[in-house]
């Protein structure tokens, strides 16, 4: 039995995993196909991120200084690589119950050929019905994000939008655009392929913003006005930049990248400063939700799986490319690090 493993900063491997004897009240689930995050996790893959030198302190909700520096947020030589699985169970312990020998189930952890979890109150381990993909399953977690960023912006039916950042979370952010019943949906990214993957589901228009003066586009397309939503994805300072120009007067940036700090691109003595422009920094993780009690990050949830499940997002286009177990470490290090602009979001497939 192998797992991809993070060895050193930007270095993968496959190494040897343990295995044990499954306890009453859990599982082991056989996996068939796994993918990993692309923004916080390559962070750390990277060695990089405000968690190194401080932590995010619950009680003042603010940053901290570390007293030692950490090695980044994964432990290399140990820290298992991924996010979510799909997998078949081939044991079940005696407390089991809802679950069977022979379910399809999707969960989160590392990529790796085998594992064993908590079948009892255990949330996080979902049943997948027939016929669901496999890659909607592995994009249960970006698809929280999204939604977060569609609620937070308050976009509603009859509104224009534009997505920028079209990787996971911005790909099926332009797909909930759509079904929240915008009217025109525009998406932004450098890289071709990501554009043909939204226009393919439904978005109506694509630009690069490396060619494309986006801002004055989306005016165009939308009769001088701009759009009245942004959902901004890619943490990009030059991006929000395009945003803020293309941005009707008074309406709504929702900021869902996890930024690094920026240094450079900004002029907000401009479009910033004349047309009355809102931005919302959302997060569908943090507590409370803005439209708590009504709304959590369970009722998130609970919502992406449900429309993930019934195909009502198709997620099948956003898993790209897909590559063997055996080539995982390499990939990984290819795709998801050195060069992103290969895929959309990786995919192992252990077959």
């Amino acid at each position: 039995m192998k797992q991809l493993i993070a060895v050193a900063p930007r270095k993968a491997a496959l190494l040897d995993m343990n295995t044990r004897a499954v306890e009453p009240h859990e599982v082991k689930v056989r996996i068939k196909y796994a993918s990993p995050k692309h923004g916080s996790e390559l962070a750390a893959f990277r060695n990089e991120g405000p968690h190194i030198h401080e932590y995010y302190d619950e009680e003042w909700h603010a940053f901290m200084p570390r007293k030692t520096q950490v090695e980044g947020q994964g432990n290399f030589g140990h820290w298992n690589l991924g996010n979510q699985w799909v997998g078949v169970i081939v044991e079940t312990g005696s407390q089991v119950r809802g679950y069977a020998i022979g379910d399809q189930v999707c969960g989160y952890g590392g990529i790796r050929e085998e594992h064993i979890v908590s079948a009892v109150d255990n949330y996080y381990l979902m049943k997948m019905p027939e016929g669901m993909p496999w890659q909607n399953a592995v994009c249960f977690d970006p698809a929280q994000f999204a939604l977060g960023g569609i609620r937070d912006s308050h976009l509603r039916a009859g509104d224009t939008a534009v997505v920028f950042g079209l990787g996971a979370i911005g790909q099926i952010a332009a797909q909930l655009a759509k079904l929240a019943g915008a009217s025109y949906v525009a998406v932004v990214d450098p890289i071709e392929r990501r554009r043909t993957a939204a226009l393919e589901a439904g978005a109506d228009a694509a630009f690069d913003p490396t060619s494309d003066d986006v801002g004055l586009e989306l005016k165009k397309a939308t009769e001088k006005r701009g759009v009245d939503v942004v959902l901004e994805t890619s943490a990009n300072e030059f991006a929000l930049q395009h945003a803020l120009r293309g941005l009707a007067y008074g309406g709504t940036i929702a900021y869902v990248g996890w930024a690094r700090m920026f240094k450079g691109g900004m002029e907000w003595g401009k479009e910033a400063h004349f047309n009355n422009a809102k931005i919302v920094f959302s997060r569908a993780c943090s507590n409370p939700n803005p439209d708590h009690p009504r709304w959590s990050w369970r009722r998130i949830e609970d919502t992406c799986w449900d429309l993930l499940k019934k195909g009502r997002i198709n997620c099948e286009h956003i898993v790209y490319p897909v590559i063997s177990f055996e080539q995982s470490a390499e990939g990984y290090e290819k795709f998801v690090d050195q060069h992103p602009e290969l895929s959309i979001k990786l995919g192992v497939s252990f077959k």
